[in-house]
């Protein structure tokens, strides 16, 4: 069971509407919390509020997909992906309604953006690499430099937008699983890979997509989990958290940025 996906979520809502002024009618969240059945993140709703978040959208909009929960892969029979799995985010019922996969997720929030509108995703999820699909993943070449890994599938699928700016920042590798814990905060879980983007934000650390991809990897790989103590101070938003538990062992998922086409990792962030 996961326990920091809620804190994720408030942290990440109280960040949009403080840090960079994203009016809080203008956020549509679900949580196994809310009161009402069409907010809690079943199947349809998820698949609904992608919906509802592209739709409309017009040059100079900002769009933001968190999502902080299970993710998982399915097996690929169409020859798309190169180590032949599917990407997926679970929602509360994917065990009748089933897993979301990164086709559904290309499909309803990449692939219609529109010219002119930047969508930044952060993906808080195991196996999430590439949950959008989209055809770009950066890496280090072993000169230490980035570089971009084309994961354009070999059938010619289409994967990126219709002219508009797709990003995806995602807590680790396919290969690799990501971390709730306590040894970051060290107040209460959160996921390892929301709590660093928060935090390298916060401290300045943001400048361009390279530098933030940079402390968040950087900060999760100094971070030791034993006991559930963490390297790092708590944060300003991270103050405002109940106590929760924690995770032993080390934190080894290393976040991944992919993006719809190949871009100068130095250029300014800014959501």
């Amino acid at each position: 069971m996961l326990k920091g996906c809620i804190n994720d979520s408030n942290c990440m809502r109280h960040m949009l509407t403080t840090k960079f002024g994203f009016p809080a009618a203008s956020i549509l969240t679900l949580t196994e919390e809310q009161p009402s059945a069409v907010m809690k993140p079943t199947r349809y709703n998820m698949h609904m509020a992608m919906v509802w978040l592209i739709q409309g959208c017009q040059a100079g909009d900002s769009l933001v997909f968190h999502y902080s929960g299970h993710g998982s892969q399915q097996r690929d029979y169409s020859g798309e992906e190169a180590d032949g799995f599917n990407e997926t985010l679970c929602p509360v019922d994917f065990e009748t309604a089933g897993m979301i996969v990164d086709d559904e997720i290309n499909d309803t929030i990449v692939k219609p953006l529109p010219h002119g509108v930047r969508l930044h995703a952060i993906i808080d999820a195991c196996h999430s690499g590439t949950v959008l699909d989209l055809p770009f993943l950066c890496r280090f070449n072993r000169y230490g430099q980035f570089t971009w890994e084309d994961h354009r599938p070999a059938n010619r699928r289409w994967k990126g937008t219709s002219g508009g700016q797709a990003y995806s920042f995602s807590g680790c590798d396919d290969s690799q699983t990501s971390a709730d814990t306590s040894a970051l905060s060290k107040i209460t879980s959160t996921g390892a890979m929301t709590f660093c983007f928060i935090q390298a934000i916060e401290r300045g650390h943001a400048q361009t997509y390279g530098s933030l991809l940079c402390a968040m990897r950087e900060a999760i790989r100094t971070t030791k989990v034993n006991s559930g103590m963490g390297t790092g101070t708590i944060t300003s938003l991270m103050e405002m958290l109940v106590s929760g538990g924690s995770l032993t062992g080390g934190l080894t998922q290393e976040p991944q940025l992919t993006a719809n086409e190949a871009f100068d990792i130095n250029s300014p962030f800014h959501l």
